[in-house]
């Protein structure tokens, strides 16, 4: 009998689903898009049913699609984002809207858990540098001060993808690389911190259960099983982060690999065998999607600027991709590469939510700078990729300040099928970038691999991860762009560093 996995990636702005065969090839794939709520600045919110309904319809259509008879689905893996929250009563349902990991209102409450706990110490037990107004520990702060009746109402918080879990399984239950950055958690010994919990006015109680990354945590119930489409009693495993799951869907496991991802978020990702705390505290740690190893993990706002910059300013990109069926991106992409590198000196601060590590700052806002009457949307257009592309090469130098060798980059998400902005970050870094087949399916391809692991389909992640893959396209770095972008990044670094203060005196 043939044997299929189902990999579920909740992201951002959309949930995608996908099947995969022994071989670990993918036979169907289906993406459900939705919209977030910005109610007001620093607010990122959305209802919890729009994550149920819309994760129903992309699982549905995908198993429509692939024609797989439903006694051959072996299990299914969940990769998701981080930080979203949920407040749940004590029948386990929402209290209200949930909380996407981008939301930053909680800043103040941010600088009082750091100035509480110091640095140093949040450092050295949770493996993140510093503490974010996007941690889970800094909203649940924030709700006891502004939402009092939520929090005494509140019988456990939980992140998305424990939510989708008990959907599915009927157990609430969460795993190490998705604790990392809740700020509840201690990275040396997997279990919640107590002196975060004292500090919050909570307890374990209010915390899910702990497994280990992959592990099955519960079979699909009747009722959810009907709504999919596919059989009840199917193992559901726990999965793993989003970027940890990326990692590993293009095989990513062992150290010497560089790969990034420009999703909504930009992210980089470097695996490595053991417990690695920057003495800069610059870069955070996180548990990686095989249980053991460590990821060096970098991460900012990235693709959701394009976004922005799509939905706001090509409305007539948006309308050619309605009535002709031509991309709105590969419209953007094409008018991009008609603009040299440097872009006649505008430099994008890409920080619409903030700033991720390595260069922390909640505060950070976007900036447009150089603007001259010479400057056209085509110029715009480029200098935003230019832009979140020195975040990215940010990431790169302080990752290599860590005895990370990076000698090429692997680029994943829907950022890497741009050839416009693969080029530019080949051209940026210096480095060779690759992409690869199937490599927006990374995250469901990554919960797959630990799903079928977890249930006996594989041996072994690394051998699954690695027996597909195939490489598509490989931009090399021109070195007559070097120096261009030599003088763009050192722009880049000084405009941020000089606007800092402002950001902090502007906040909200």
């Amino acid at each position: 009998m043939s044997a299929y996995v189902l990999g579920v990636d909740i992201g951002t702005t959309a949930i995608k689903a996908a099947i995969f065969d022994i071989d670990g090839r993918e036979v169907s794939s289906h993406t459900e898009e939705y919209a977030l709520h910005t109610p007001r600045a620093g607010h990122v919110e959305l209802d919890a049913a729009t994550y149920t309904q819309t994760f129903t319809r992309a699982v549905r259509r995908a198993v429509q699609t692939s024609a797989v008879p439903a006694d051959e689905l072996r299990a299914i893996g969940l990769s998701a984002q981080g930080e979203t929250m949920l407040c749940l009563d004590a029948n386990n349902e929402p209290l209200r809207q949930v909380i996407v990991w981008m939301d930053n209102r909680a800043a103040a409450e941010a600088a009082e858990l750091e100035r509480h706990f110091r640095r140093a110490k949040v450092h050295a037990t949770t493996g993140q540098p510093s503490f974010d107004a996007i941690w889970p520990a800094s909203k649940v702060l924030w709700l006891k001060r502004n939402e009092p009746e939520t929090f005494a109402k509140t019988a456990k918080f939980v992140l998305l993808k424990d939510y989708l879990v008990y959907q599915l399984t009927g157990s609430l239950v969460s795993e190490d690389s998705l604790l990392c950055t809740t700020m509840f958690w201690d990275i040396n010994t997997r279990e919640y911190w107590p002196e975060m919990l004292d500090y919050l006015g909570i307890t374990t109680d209010h915390m899910p259960e702990i497994a280990r990354q992959g592990e099955v945590v519960g079979t699909l119930s009747a009722a959810l099983a009907s709504e999919l489409g596919i059989s009840q009693g199917i193992p559901v495993s726990v999965g793993a982060l989003d970027q940890a799951c990326g990692a590993l869907g293009v095989g990513n496991v062992d150290p010497g690999t560089f790969s990034e991802s420009t999703g909504s978020a930009l992210a980089s990702v470097t695996v490595v065998d053991d417990l690695t705390l920057d003495p800069a505290a610059q870069v955070p740690c996180f548990a990686a999607a095989v249980p053991g190893k460590y990821l060096l993990h970098n991460f900012s706002t990235g693709g959701m600027v394009m976004r922005w910059y799509r939905d706001q300013f090509c409305s007539a990109e948006r309308q050619i991709e309605e009535l002709c069926d031509i991309n709105a991106y590969a419209l953007i992409d094409r008018e991009v590469q008609s603009v040299d590198a440097g872009c006649d000196g505008l430099v994008v601060l890409p920080h619409l939510q903030g700033s991720g590590p390595p260069d922390y700052d909640p505060y950070a806002k976007g900036v447009i700078f150089g603007l001259t009457l010479a400057h056209t949307k085509r110029h715009l257009s480029r200098a935003i990729m230019e832009g979140v592309t020195m975040v990215l090469r940010r990431m790169i130098d302080s990752t290599k300040q860590l005895g990370a060798e990076v000698s090429e980059v692997i680029s994943l998400s829907g950022g890497s099928k741009s050839d416009a902005w693969c080029q530019i970050k080949a051209d940026a870094t210096q480095l060779p970038v690759r992409t690869l087949k199937g490599a927006e399916s990374a995250g469901c391809r990554g919960a797959a691999i630990l799903a079928g692991v977890a249930v006996g389909m594989w041996k072994s992640h690394a051998e699954i991860a690695r027996r597909t893959l195939q490489f598509d396209r490989e931009f090399k770095p021109d070195p007559g762009n070097a120096q261009t972008y030599d003088r763009l990044f050192a722009n880049y670094v000084r405009l941020q560093n000089t606007l800092q203060p402002m950001f902090v005196n502007d906040r909200v």
